[in-house]
Formats: structure tokens, sequence, C-alpha cells
């Protein structure tokens, strides 16, 4: 999930400061940085509101760098598209329409948090659905939660027994949303974790039980992470069971110069989602599928 959508305010010059390091990690195939202090939407939050707050101007003042003049500017917009017209036009024609009442109700109150760009957008929301669906989903996991859009999604496509393993650092914003997600009489298919996700993950690998025993995973969470979660999601998703890693494109800046401006906390999760994007496609454990969808979400089908 990203925290602003106007390229503009994404790639707009930004005073020079020092970049972030990466800090060493006890992982002995990728070290990640010690997330124990954060929310596993982990961009940087002062950063996040800047971002979301210089767009917003931005569009009162129909000032966005030179570029057409954006009119959508609702939660959760992460569309790729070119026309911002023809992204209203999908959602107010098939999006809207079918949304469950309980995840308006939801995307509306996230709205209202500070922190609401993190959200999952309304079309990726009915993709994810659909798709759980189509694939007769019953055990699942999602790593990364935040208000619970995407959660209440899967909630209400899996079967009345299946099972959602939720894990987020914070379970404040998971509490926002909860009221929507008992209201939609779904909240019992939920075991939420606060902490980080790769210790659960860790202990879930141990048990010989727990391989091969998830139709469906959904990250999207801290992005120098996603290799990490990949090797171990490798033992616990079923052969012919999906994997989705959100922000696949993150933004559009997967293409641009590596000297391009654009927002520190793009700049700095840009190489592991370069690093992400080749990786999987180079993994002959899985057959893939990148969609651009939202800020891009890549589906990984286990073979092997």
């Amino acid at each position: 999930m990203l925290f602003s959508h106007s390229s503009a305010a994404l790639y707009k010059p930004r005073e020079a400061s020092s970049p972030r390091r990466r800090s060493q990690s006890g992982d002995p195939r990728r070290r990640p940085r010690d997330r124990s202090k954060l929310l596993h939407r982990s961009h940087d939050m002062a950063e996040a509101a800047s971002a979301a707050a210089t767009a917003t101007a931005e569009q009162a003042n129909g000032s966005n760098g030179g570029e057409q003049k954006t009119r959508h500017s609702e939660v959760g917009h992460k569309s790729l598209l070119k026309s911002d017209d023809l992204y209203q036009y999908i959602l107010e024609t098939s999006v809207y329409p079918r949304e469950h009442e309980c995840m308006k109700e939801l995307r509306e109150v996230t709205a209202n948090h500070p922190w609401n760009l993190m959200t999952t957008s309304a079309d990726e929301g009915q993709f994810l659905n659909l798709l759980l669906k189509l694939i007769g989903a019953k055990k699942t996991m999602e790593i990364g939660v935040y208000t619970g859009y995407s959660l209440l999604a899967t909630a209400l496509a899996i079967p009345d027994d299946g099972t959602i393993l939720a894990m987020d650092i914070n379970r404040e914003n998971y509490e926002l949303g909860l009221p929507s997600i008992e209201k939609a009489g779904v909240a019992h298919k939920i075991d939420f974790r606060e902490g980080p996700a790769l210790p659960v993950l860790d202990q879930l690998v141990e048990e010989e039980g727990n391989h091969g025993s998830f139709d469906f995973v959904f990250v999207d969470a801290d992005k120098d992470n996603y290799l990490n979660y990949h090797e171990r999601l490798m033992k616990l998703v079923k052969v012919g069971g999906l994997v989705g890693y959100d922000n696949t494109l993150w933004n559009g800046s997967v293409v641009l110069p590596a000297d391009a401006p654009m927002r520190k906390y793009i700049r700095y999760y840009r190489d592991f989602v370069l690093e992400l994007n080749k990786a999987l496609a180079a993994d002959h454990r899985v057959e893939i599928c990148q969609l651009p969808v939202g800020d891009g979400i890549t589906l990984c089908r286990r073979v092997k």
C-alpha cells in the first residue's frame, strides 16, 4: 500500500537528506531492518503524512507539477491508469455498486485516519474477493493488516469455517476496522496476531503439519522483508496455492532512473521492490502474473 497516489506528490523534488542505512539482522539469507518498533506497513509515517498533505493541497489548488489535473482524491486511490477519469469510471460502474456495505463502511471509517492512504484500494479489494472465491480458498494468511479492508474482503470470500491468520504490529489500527468486520459477521474467521510476522512464520515452519497447509497468502507489509516472507511461505503454501504480493510496481518508480526525484520512502523501498520482482521472475517454484491493479500486485502460484 502507498500513502500518496499523486505522481506529482511522489516524485516532487525534496530537500537533500541522508539516505537510510539498512540495519543488520540475524537472518543469514537476507538482513532485514529491525521492524520491532514499526508497523508492518513500514513506510516512514511522517513522510507519508507529508506526501498525503502535499497531494491533497496540489489537487485542491489544481497544481500537480505540470501533469494533467486529477479530480480523484478518494482513499485507496492507487491506480496506475493514465486517465483518472477512466479509473473513476471503473469505480463508479463496477466497484462501488457491488461493494459490500460493511466494506464501504470500513473504507469511510479509514478515510478519517491520518494514515488512510495505506488502505487497500476498493478495486483491489474486489479483485481479491473474487480471486479467493475462484480458487476456493479456505485457510489463508495476511501479513500487514492496517484497518483491515483487504482482510474483510478475504473474510467475506472464504467459507464460514474458513480461517485467516492475520499479522500486524499495530493492533490499534486493526481495532479501528473491527466494528465493521464484526458487523459483517466474519470476525470469528480471523486470528489476529500483534507483532512482527517473521517469528510467527518461523514457528509455523518448524511444525511440519503446517507445511503446504495454506491456500492463499496476501502480503502488504514491509517491502524489505518480502523475500524473507517468500522463502518461508514457499513451505507453508500448498502446491497450487497462491501468494499475492502488493505494491510490486511501487507507484511506477520501478521504471524510473535511479537518480529521478522521488519521495525518500519511495526511493528507499524501490530497491527492495526491484529485487523482489527480479527474484520472483527467476523462481521456478512458482508461476507468476504481475498485474497493474492498485499499485501493482504479483500473484505467485506454487508449482513445486
